[in-house]
């Protein structure tokens, strides 16, 4: 695995930015969440006067070889079939750029499936979807850097476009199993408590979900450190996404992190640097159960909390425009001075 330089955001400009945001002309702290969102944008943009532009959503798609456990309410060939859809325009991540003016890179990690070449199709598949980590590693060391180089490429293009916002999606169905699995060895969170619904289990098929991956924990022979743990039980497209926050972080980017697996991509990558975090703003707070727990570790306070559990991206573009919102505030609301408003607070 490639090295990055991730340094956490430098805090000398902290006192400067909330001297700013406490003289604009408001009650002090009236603004909330969004005050705290213009200060941590400041920090990484390292300015008094923040700006977000070409906002990108990086959608990366893979099978998973655990589907065959039966521990997904959705077919296999899902995925393969949102792929056209995301292309034709006609899902839920296509609405919501449309609305907020965002780019879409989808890129193909590892889907089930041979697709022709096609305008809005990164092909850059390792294989055709994990092995099934009931019985072995989800990939190898090499699949692994492959995957963490894919999400580095795509991050370098965006930025290359003049991106200085991005969001992640994915697609690949099961992946909330191998979140559940992350989630569970990389916090020490009981299993129960990690293992949802996904795209729509009964009780007994979430019970289902639960007596298969505790199998896979009893059967895992590995070394227990992050890195094995991440490869071993990850997806193609999760592991991309994991290194497209590393590089977008090393570039000083914002990111806008979308639900539960793009959540336990974050830990993640916060196990490997540390510094991820600081980079990071939490869209909204998701359905799937064991969400609200990852982000409590993560001691991330989301934006919004509208039970989505759709995935792709969706909840990071709805919470844009809460960004654009804090950006604004800092750089367009005038302050006492300038209104010759009296301020009547310390």
């Amino acid at each position: 695995m490639r090295s990055f330089t991730i340094k956490e955001t430098d805090k000398a400009l902290s006192e400067a930015l909330i001297d700013k945001i406490n003289n604009l002309t408001k009650p002090k702290g009236s603004l909330g969440l969004l005050e705290k969102t213009a200060h941590q944008i400041g920090l990484i943009q390292q300015t008094l006067s923040p700006e977000l532009r070409n906002p990108q959503n990086i959608i990366f798609a893979a099978d998973h070889g655990i589907v065959k456990e039966g521990v997904s309410f959705s077919a296999p060939e899902v995925t393969a079939q949102m792929i056209f859809n995301f292309i034709k325009g006609g899902a839920g991540v296509n609405m919501f750029s449309r609305q907020h003016h965002f780019g879409i890179k989808l890129v193909d990690c590892g889907v089930n499936a041979d697709f022709e070449p096609m305008e809005g199709l990164i092909d850059r598949k390792i294989r055709k979807g994990t092995s099934n980590y009931l019985y072995e590693a989800a990939m190898t060391p090499e699949e692994f850097d492959r995957a963490i180089e894919i999400g580095v490429e795509i991050v370098d293009m965006v930025h290359d476009e003049g991106s200085n916002v991005v969001s992640f999606g994915e697609m690949g169905i099961a992946n909330t199993s191998s979140s559940s699995l992350w989630m569970t060895y990389l916090t020490g969170i009981p299993l129960s408590d990690c293992v949802g619904a996904g795209s729509g289990l009964s009780r007994e098929g979430v019970e289902h979900k639960y007596n298969v991956l505790k199998r896979c924990m009893e059967n895992y022979e590995g070394d227990g450190t992050p890195k094995d743990i991440i490869r071993y039980f990850g997806g193609f497209e999760m592991v991309a996404a994991v290194g497209g926050m590393l590089r977008a972080a090393e570039l000083g980017m914002v990111i806008i992190v979308d639900g539960f697996i793009m959540t336990n991509c974050v830990l993640a990558g916060k196990m490997l640097y540390p510094a991820l975090t600081d980079y990071c703003i939490y869209g909204h707070q998701g359905d799937e159960c064991g969400h609200k727990l990852v982000l409590d570790f993560l001691h991330a306070q989301p934006l919004l909390n509208l039970g989505l559990r759709l995935g792709e991206g969706t909840g990071a573009i709805c919470a844009y425009p809460l960004l654009v919102s804090a950006v604004n505030m800092i750089n367009e609301m005038a302050s006492f001075k300038a209104a010759a408003v009296t301020k009547y607070f310390k």
